[in-house]
């Protein structure tokens, strides 16, 4: 069978699996950097970028507790004027312990204020947070000032909450950095069927197997189709099962939509992050080149100035191990309407959950709360 890397025709480029795992991929694989400064230079080289932040960004140093905001963004390839929306947007907060990484998911319909921004000409208004990009974007903006007023607009709703660094990674370099891995180990955790991957029954060629309405949703089955289903379990996975698997939102059996994503985002870090620090991976030079050159494909680190050699050393012995994965209203819809428009309310505990990042109190928020806490192993 081929690999399932079709898109739907008319529809925006797929960003949406861009779990940001390449950034955690990055910072928690960077003591295979450690090597030299030539090594750190070539690498680093290749991801790093100034800006980005704005009046959301920290002091420039990782001496204490660390905060990064991780975005996956809808880019239409090739025609700037189509814009961009962050269809993944991921809080890591690591204590000032460095002993540990929490990931929160914020829903991408995620009602909020957008601040104005003057220098795209929006004037501010209350939108889904995965439009503040878009905003920012706009009118040669690009994705220097969309993840700026991202970054403000996620750190007003967290209270003022500042970020150290950010990152955004787009779908095709991500591609890249599973194959250099040779594929992911994954735990599926509920029936998963593909709406963009299929096989023609008669011939077995690839193809999409549903129908779609005007909207995108997807409605029949074409005939003579069979989609591709991903069966409850743990296997190895290639590189185009494991995206296709997490790219899912319509048709899981849990009828979970973006939250069942979010949680298969989060499962999938940490299986990267597994693989990616494991013997078979580490002790081979020519896999840890070839990772290392798709991450820069696929990673924009905006690194706060501060030096990617800090991060490194502040972050390498963070692994999937110490990964903690925590759902943004108890992984549960929580919607209202506005003027026709469907949005989600972030709950009481969610919102706590955002002051006890900005407060570095996230390790005693969870043990109150342990039921925030997502199932995403990831691996077995």
């Amino acid at each position: 069978m081929g690999r399932g890397t079709r898109r739907r025709a008319g529809s925006p480029l797929w960003a949406r699996l861009c779990l940001v795992a390449g950034a955690v991929l990055l910072l928690a694989s960077a003591g295979t950097l450690a090597g030299g400064d030539l090594l750190l230079a070539h690498y680093g080289d290749q991801v790093t970028h100034p800006g980005g932040l704005g009046s959301a960004a920290a002091g420039h140093d990782v001496s204490g507790p660390l905060n990064l905001l991780l975005v996956g963004i809808d880019e239409r390839d090739g025609n700037a004027l189509m814009g961009a929306r962050a269809d993944s947007i991921i809080i890591a907060h690591v204590p000032a312990s460095h002993d540990v990484v929490y990931l929160t998911s914020i829903p991408r319909d995620t009602r909020v204020v957008i601040p104005p921004d003057r220098r795209t000409q929006y004037r501010g208004g209350t939108d889904k947070i995965n439009a503040a990009f878009e905003f920012g974007y706009q009118h040669g903006g690009g994705r220097d000032e969309g993840l700026t007023l991202l970054a403000e607009t996620v750190g007003n709703l967290a209270g003022g909450l500042k970020f150290n660094g950010a990152a955004i990674v787009n779908f095709d370099g991500f591609k890249d950095i599973v194959d250099a891995l040779g594929g992911v180990r994954m735990c599926v955790d509920e029936r998963t069927t593909s709406i963009h991957t299929g096989w023609s029954i008669k011939t077995g060629q690839e193809g999409e197997p549903y129908n779609f309405n005007a909207d995108g949703i997807p409605t029949t089955l074409k005939p003579g189709m069979r989609a591709q289903v991903y069966e409850p379990g743990c296997s190895d996975m290639a590189a185009w099962q494991a995206l296709d698997y997490v790219r899912q939102r319509d048709k899981l059996a849990n009828n979970d939509g973006d939250y069942g994503r979010q949680r298969h985002q989060q499962q999938f870090i940490k299986a990267m992050l597994s693989k990616a620090t494991s013997a078979g991976v580490l002790t081979n030079p020519q896999k840890v080149d070839h990772m290392l050159n798709s991450i820069g494909k696929a990673v924009s680190f905006y690194n706060n100035d501060i030096p990617l050699a800090d991060w490194i050393l502040t972050l390498h012995g963070i692994t999937a191990e110490h990964m903690v994965t925590l759902k943004a209203n108890g992984g549960h819809f929580n919607s209202q309407v506005f003027d026709g428009q469907a949005y989600e309310i972030l709950d009481a505990d969610t919102k706590a959950l955002l002051s006890a990042v900005g407060q570095d109190r996230v390790a005693e928020f969870v043990a109150a709360h342990p039921q925030l806490v997502s199932d995403a192993g990831g691996q077995a």
